[in-house]
């Protein structure tokens, strides 16, 4: 069903020109001693930041890189990471941000893809890039290191001499609205990633009506994001949103181990924490859970998949919070369909957020009626241009005002909306579509259970059934028959795994997805 935006929502469209680089730092203009930043080296203040901005927007145009041409940003989150990403957007050069824990394949292939200039990378990854342009046929003519470690070759810069050695450039480039403004690969949950291009509007439009009115983040917030920078949820989280309204934010490089995010936790004391299903599900379960009283947590936010209404409860109850879930993606940059703060429906994925709207349809192209299942499509001032390079997956992807998300859902009577899984990963059992995120959200209220995935199977007889791969709790067991009979009681019968294996972790991406074609395939591969 069709949920038209907000009557009440009157949102001026940002006006020309318009530099998103340029929009934060006027944002920001009254407060040039305000942290901005902080991470494990240090922090950065809003002035300094500016200064940074500018700085580097010229260093890169004097390397010659031209406007609309791309970057590529291969780096750890770090200060060097906003200035890097928003220097180049100030100089109306398009960042291509990366994912930090891809192969040398991955990353030979997106140096190809986006024919980038320019490379700036995080001293620690220096050595993949290297090897990834040995592979690639490349165009790079400039790599700008992040604070390196070591003396480095003539024909390689350091970010910081080259923001030493040029004065702020005076003026952002004069952008539009609907310019390119960055580049992000989408995680690669179903497949290969692609080239999503966004404009310089598309993170003020996520700002303004998820950032603020939804979250109710303000200058007062210290924001902490386990999902990285690079990853669409995270460039939320710790740059559009706390950037708009002149909040500090919290970076960390290291991959973020429940140890680590509750090392971050106690020690800058964060007001709004931003993680994925996974990481919740790994922190419950960690020894080291911190007490109510030792943190200062307000809300906190999960999205990339959806959240098990066992989970969100029990970490209510631990912190006294609530869990806002939502679902986004790369193609629309962030959440648009979100439970609120004060109204969560845990178990569902909550109601569409003002100024997007939202349609099921079935397989013929119509909207389906609430209670069954429908292919999620969204409509708002987010989303992306297209996928670069590739006009099929775009044409498929992009109808119009209206983006296909891939995702299967379910409306409910009290207008939410109850998440069935991606559409590439329902199966039809018995001619009836088994969810799923359904059957693993069961089987992890479990209390043996960490985490399930659940794919379909061909059997014997051309028939298919569903099949569950398990993560058991540090020093849990439980049987199979144990698993099915669990499930049974709790589903329709239909619904029940008919096989269980259990393994000691799930493919995932970088940002916590489980990729479930890594289990088809292994499935595919097993004698």
């Amino acid at each position: 069903m069709s949920i038209p935006a907000s009557p009440a929502l009157r949102l001026q469209p940002p006006g020309m020109p318009f530099n998103f680089a340029q929009h934060l730092i006027a944002c920001n203009a009254g407060r040039p001693d305000k942290t901005a930043f902080i991470d494990d080296a240090g922090s950065l203040s809003y002035g300094e930041l500016a200064e940074r901005i500018c700085r580097l927007a010229a260093g890169l145009l004097a390397s010659g890189v031209r406007r609309e041409e791309r970057v590529l940003m291969l780096m750890h989150d770090c200060n060097d990471w906003p200035v890097s990403f928003l220097g180049a957007m100030y100089a109306g050069i398009v960042p291509v941000a990366v994912n930090t824990l891809l192969t040398i394949d991955d990353y030979a292939f997106m140096l190809e893809h986006s024919r980038a200039q320019a490379v700036l990378v995080s001293a620690a990854l220096l050595p993949l890039l290297h090897e990834a342009m040995r592979k690639a046929t490349h165009e790079v003519k400039t790599v700008i290191v992040s604070h390196p470690n070591a003396a480095l070759p003539a024909d390689i810069v350091a970010l910081d001499e080259l923001i030493a050695q040029h004065s702020p450039l005076a003026r952002a480039a004069a952008t539009s609205p609907d310019d390119p403004g960055f580049w992000l690969y989408s995680s690669g949950s179903t497949g290969k990633p692609k080239g999503t291009l966004h404009t310089h509007a598309n993170p003020y439009w996520t700002a303004e009506l998820y950032g603020k009115p939804i979250l109710g983040i303000t200058e007062r917030d210290v924001c902490f994001s386990a999902a990285k920078l690079f990853f669409a949820y995270g460039l939320g989280n710790g740059l559009s949103f706390p950037l708009s309204v002149g909040a500090t934010v919290v970076l960390m490089a290291e991959r973020p181990t429940p140890a680590a995010t509750f090392k971050r936790w106690i020690d800058h004391q964060p007001t709004v924490f931003f993680g994925a299903p996974t990481g919740f599900a790994g922190m419950l379960a960690a020894p080291g859970l911190p007490a109510k009283s030792q943190v200062s947590l307000r809300m906190a936010s999960s999205a990339g998949e959806a959240l098990p209404a066992d989970l969100g409860e029990r970490f209510t109850r631990h912190f006294g919070i609530e869990i806002i879930d939502g679902i986004g993606s790369t193609e629309m940059l962030h959440i648009y369909l979100s439970n609120l703060p004060g109204k969560v429906r845990y178990g569902t994925t909550g109601w569409p957020v003002p100024g997007y709207e939202i349609e099921l349809r079935g397989d013929d192209g119509h909207p389906v009626p609430d209670g069954d299942t429908g292919d999620l499509y969204v409509k708002g001032p987010s989303a992306a241009l297209l996928y670069w390079g590739n006009r099929e997956k775009s044409r498929e992807t992009f109808q119009g005002a209206w983006t296909k998300t891939g995702d299967k859902y379910v409306r409910n009577v009290d207008g939410t909306y109850t998440y069935s899984g991606r559409s590439d990963d329902m199966v039809k059992v018995s001619g009836i579509y088994v969810s799923p995120f359904e059957v693993e959200a069961t089987l992890s209220q479990h209390p043996a259970i960490l985490e399930a995935a659940v794919i379909g199977v061909t059997d014997a007889e051309g028939l298919t059934k569903t099949k569950a791969y398990v993560v058991l709790k540090a020093g849990q067991q439980v049987s199979e028959d144990e698993l099915k009979s669990f499930v049974k009681e709790r589903l329709a019968p239909y619904k029940y795994p008919r096989t269980i294996e259990f393994i000691t972790e799930l493919p995932k991406t970088a940002t916590g997805k489980i990729q479930r074609f890594k289990l088809r395939d292994r499935q595919a591969e097993a004698p």
